[in-house]
């Protein structure tokens, strides 16, 4: 068959192959297959065992992947992937996995009420992050605890205030160096007595003055009234307790593969890791292949997932192949179109503003609209280095389309305007609130399915 480069797979056919979660492995995987003309149908995940383009969404710089000297965002360096995978004809399905079914051929997968069978399975769906489970935990949840400083660090409840970091890995000195631009001191937790960062991460930590670490120390609880105040340290070694005033605390301690779609299915190890061969993709049952961070509890780099997804992609091409399972595409042109990488829209100014426009940006277009439009609006509170933010914008953008003019919408940067943040009581990005006529209507915190704010604002619509 000949396709178009929009064109979409018949979703009542057998795919080639489908590959099961994003990030660099996910997003590589689709490219190499892609270019085999195998146009591969990706299910990105969208809220279970974390966001698309996985765990480099939560980061700051990147700044140890080839080909980019200076660093690169990690959200950014996910939009590129994700934009090139979409440019070679893979078609995206942005929602989650609900089920894998390998108990026969065609495998099986639920997702978004589809039933979509394929032949051959890429598993990319990384690692979720690990939670200490401390008894006041739940309470503090997103009052002061969070899993993720990229995404919360900027909030204004955390700016000029004590914070604390828990971990001694790569991603704990990141965020620990990363709170520094707005915490007042940062503290660092660590188990033992040395960080197992990389020699330059711990270097970084070590050398700041804005951060210092406890060694061999760990967290017994929690404290506070209506948000974090403090934590109760204990010394492993003297048994010594102190109490450390902190208003925020925020976890890197490791995390857990996401094999619960998989369980009985495919062997794993005793840490709940796919099993394969060192250096090999494919899994224990044929015509399914492993990528990424769901089967490397060793490496766990953003190149090593992405080298893996190359992997998989290769060996799965080769797999459907030798058993003329591959029904391979012919384009229309030989070159496709250049790829569409999503842009910021430019900040709303007195000049620039339209009382009709669906999507605008900034603290202008929010005071005229909330005081002069009629129309359900959504303000999306985000911050610059968001990975989930870069998730969530698409799809509001898309609600917004779908409604025709009926409702708008108005990105606010919480660092660029900290005060309308705080007013708001923004306490982590994303943030979506709902107003209609001047009434707070609804709110959000984190990324939701598009269904849940389309069905909010539509109950607006309803006439009286």
């Amino acid at each position: 068959m000949a396709i178009g480069q929009s064109s979409s797979p018949d979703q009542s056919a057998v795919e080639n192959l489908v590959i099961v979660g994003s990030g660099p492995a996910g997003y590589t995987a689709a490219i190499y297959a892609a270019r085999a003309n195998l146009h591969p149908l990706l299910i990105t995940g969208f809220e279970r065992g974390g966001i698309p383009g996985g765990q480099l969404m939560t980061t700051t710089h990147v700044e140890n992947f080839p080909g980019f000297p200076d660093g690169v965002l990690g959200p950014d360096l996910m939009d590129l992937m994700k934009a090139q995978a979409k440019r070679w004809g893979t078609h995206l399905l942005e929602v989650d996995a609900d089920a894998i079914d390998l108990s026969e051929r065609p495998f099986r997968v639920e997702a978004d009420g589809q039933s979509i069978q394929t032949h051959a399975l890429v598993i990319a769906t990384g690692a979720s992050a690990n939670r200490l489970r401390l008894p006041s935990e739940d309470q503090f949840w997103s009052l002061g605890i969070s899993a993720c400083a990229i995404c919360d660090g900027a909030t204004p409840q955390f700016r000029n205030e004590e914070l604390a970091v828990v971990g001694g890995g790569d991603s704990a000195c990141e965020e620990a160096v990363y709170l520094t631009k707005y915490g007042s001191h940062v503290h660092l937790i660590v188990r033992s007595d040395k960080l197992r960062a990389s020699a330059a991460m711990a270097d970084r930590v070590l050398a700041n003055p804005s951060i210092t670490v406890h060694w061999t120390s760990e967290i017994v609880d929690v404290q506070g009234k209506a948000w974090l105040e403090s934590l109760e340290l204990r010394n492993r070694t003297s048994d010594k307790r102190d109490i450390l005033p902190v208003k925020g605390l925020f976890y890197a301690i490791g995390h857990t593969p996401n094999t619960e779609l998989l369980q009985g299915q495919l062997e794993l190890d005793a840490k709940g890791y796919l099993l394969t061969e060192p250096g090999r993709p494919e899994t224990t049952t044929e015509g399914v292949f492993a990528a990424g961070d769901v089967a490397d509890f060793e490496w766990r780099q953003g190149i090593t997932a992405a080298g893996s997804g190359c992997k998989a992609a290769l060996a799965a091409e080769r797999w459907l192949s030798h058993h003329n399972l591959a029904q391979r595409i012919q384009r229309d042109s030989v070159e496709p179109d250049k790829a569409e990488v999503p842009k910021n829209v430019e900040t709303t100014t007195e000049e620039t503003y339209r009382p009709n426009a669906p999507w605008q940006r900034g603290s202008y277009a929010l005071r005229r609209l909330y005081h002069d439009s009629s129309k359900p609006l959504l303000v999306i509170y985000t911050s610059p280095t968001c990975g989930p933010c870069h998730v969530l914008k698409p799809q509001l953008q898309r609600v917004i389309n779908e409604l025709n003019g009926d409702a708008q919408a108005v990105v606010i940067d919480i660092e660029a305007d900290q005060e309308i943040a705080e007013q708001a009581g923004v306490n982590g990005t994303p943030t979506v609130q709902l107003f209609h006529h001047k009434e707070m209507v609804q709110q959000w915190r984190g990324v939701k399915q598009r269904s849940v704010f389309k069905a909010a604002i539509e109950a607006l619509m309803v006439p009286a």
